[in-house]
C-alpha cells in the first residue's frame, strides 16, 4: 500500500517539466563538501542536489517517498554515468542509520523528529547542508502550514551536536527587496572525535 502523501507527490512531478538545480547553501557553499565519500540526497524529489553532488564525484544516495520523481531522475543519472541510487523511502518510518553518510544534504523539507537521526548518520568529519523556508518568508513560496516551517532561528537548533560552519537567515532584517528571504541555510559539521 502506497504511503498516503505518495500519490500527492507523485501527481505534483508528473506536473513538473523541469529539473531544479542544486540548492542555494549548495551551490554557494560548495567548497565545504568532501572531495569523495557517500551523500545522501534526503526528500530529493527530482534529484537537482543529487545531479550537483555525483558531477563532483560523490556516491548519492537519494530517497524519496515519490516515485515519479526517483525514476526521472533515474533516466537522468543514466546518460552521463552519474553515481545515484535511487530509493523509495518513508523518512519518518525509515530515517537513515547512524554514521552511514560523509555528507547530507536536506533542502525545502522538514520532519523534525528525524533531526537527530540525520545528525547521527553523519560518519566523523560529515558535513549536512540543510536549506528550507521560515515562517517569516515574505513570499507564498512553500508551504503555508506552520508544522513544515522554521521559526526565527531554529534551524541553529535542531543539531546540537554539529559544528556550525554556515548560516544565514536574513528574515526581515535591511533592504528586503535584496537577499534570501524565505529560507534558511545551515552547513554543519559532525566533530571528528
Amino acid at each position: 500500500m502506497d504511503h498516503p502523501d505518495a500519490s500527492k507527490w507523485n501527481q505534483r512531478y508528473r506536473e513538473k517539466t523541469q529539473t531544479p538545480g542544486p540548492c542555494s547553501v549548495l551551490q554557494q557553499q560548495c567548497h565545504l563538501l568532501p572531495e569523495t565519500g557517500i551523500a545522501l540526497d534526503l526528500a530529493c524529489g527530482l534529484g537537482g542536489n543529487s545531479l550537483f553532488l555525483a558531477a563532483r564525484n560523490l556516491e548519492v544516495q537519494a530517497w524519496d517517498i515519490s516515485a515519479v520523481a526517483l525514476a526521472r531522475l533515474q533516466q537522468q543519472a543514466a546518460q552521463p554515468d552519474l553515481k545515484i541510487s535511487t530509493e523509495i523511502r518513508d523518512l519518518k518510518a525509515l530515517p537513515p542509520v547512524p554514521q552511514s553518510f560523509d555528507c547530507i544534504v536536506v533542502s525545502y523539507y522538514l520532519e523534525r523528529s528525524i533531526c537527530p537521526a540525520i545528525a547521527a548518520s553523519l560518519k566523523p568529519g560529515g558535513v549536512l547542508f540543510y536549506q528550507t523556508f521560515t515562517a517569516g518568508k515574505l513570499s507564498d513560496k512553500g508551504p503555508s502550514n506552520k508544522e513544515f516551517l522554521l521559526e526565527n532561528n531554529e534551524l541553529l537548533h535542531l543539531f546540537p551536536g554539529l559544528e556550525i560552519r554556515f548560516y544565514q537567515e536574513n528574515g526581515r532584517c535591511g533592504n528586503l527587496e535584496a537577499g534570501d528571504r524565505d529560507t534558511a541555510m545551515l552547513v554543519a559539521q559532525k566533530p571528528l572525535h
